[in-house]
């Protein structure tokens, strides 16, 4: 199993596409062959690279959406208005074209079945991704670990995994915010995580939990602070962010 990978110590293999499913109007799940990739963990991600007929290359990391499954692998992919690589990606890339990729990376932002401690997910948009891998790998292991997933999205449309998600998992709480619009027939206006979402849909701090918080800057920034604020240990706050510019 992988651990800890430095991406620059790494080979880029190439990848084929096996299988796409469509997640939101806008992001698409891609199922990827990689012959003799090592493995990965929850929480990991790789680099994806793309090179055009003149040489020109483009490149940007996306999160693993699921645990190792011997040589293939899942990313889910947000269409960004001219980005390079996600537009492909999300759009003419068809099943068998290839891509390269590089991976895994990370060791700090990861879950490992053996650990014992409870478990709070807090994602924001596309930060879902790489919790929703460490959601599936606790239920391939057969872990009893309660999970609590706290995810903010702008409207219900958006929602990644929503089938899934929808369906009850033994030991996994899920509670959504939604910031621009409400599900239809949901009272209340929309709102965006704060000390109350937290404080009643976490686990309190002296449970010990891990938390992992993954979103754009200003999101993991905000909910960190929050979670300091009702006394969590900092150590126990893992944080996997992404700016405006990424793809």
């Amino acid at each position: 199993m992988a651990g800890t990978a430095v991406s620059g110590r790494l080979a880029w293999r190439v990848a084929r596409l096996a299988e796409a499913r469509p997640e939101t109007p806008s992001a698409r799940t891609l199922v990827l062959d990689i012959p003799g990739w090592p493995g990965h963990l929850a929480g990991q991600h790789v680099d994806v690279r793309l090179t055009a007929a003149d040489g020109y290359t483009a490149q940007r990391s996306y999160s693993l959406a699921a645990p190792a499954d011997g040589d293939r692998v899942e990313l889910t992919v947000q269409r960004v208005p001219d980005g390079e690589v996600s537009e492909h990606l999300t759009g003419r890339y068809a099943v068998g074209d290839p891509v390269e990729v590089r991976g895994p990376v990370g060791g700090w932002f990861v879950w490992r079945p053996a650990d014992p401690a409870p478990v709070l997910l807090v994602a924001g948009g596309s930060g879902v991704v790489p919790l929703m891998a460490m959601i599936r790998a606790r239920r391939e292991a057969g872990s009893k670990v309660p999970f609590r997933l706290v995810y903010s999205l702008r409207t219900p449309a958006e929602r990644y995994y929503a089938d899934e998600l929808r369906r009850p998992i033994a030991g996994l709480d899920v509670t959504y915010v939604h910031t621009r619009e409400l599900p239809e027939g949901q009272s209340g206006i929309p709102r965006r995580i704060d000390v109350a979402t937290l404080n009643t849909a976490g686990w309190p701090a002296d449970f010990n939990a891990t938390t992992y918080v993954c979103g754009p800057t200003g999101f993991v920034e905000t909910v960190a602070d929050i979670l300091l604020a009702l006394g969590h240990d900092p150590h126990s706050i893992r944080t996997e962010r992404f700016g405006p510019s990424r793809d």
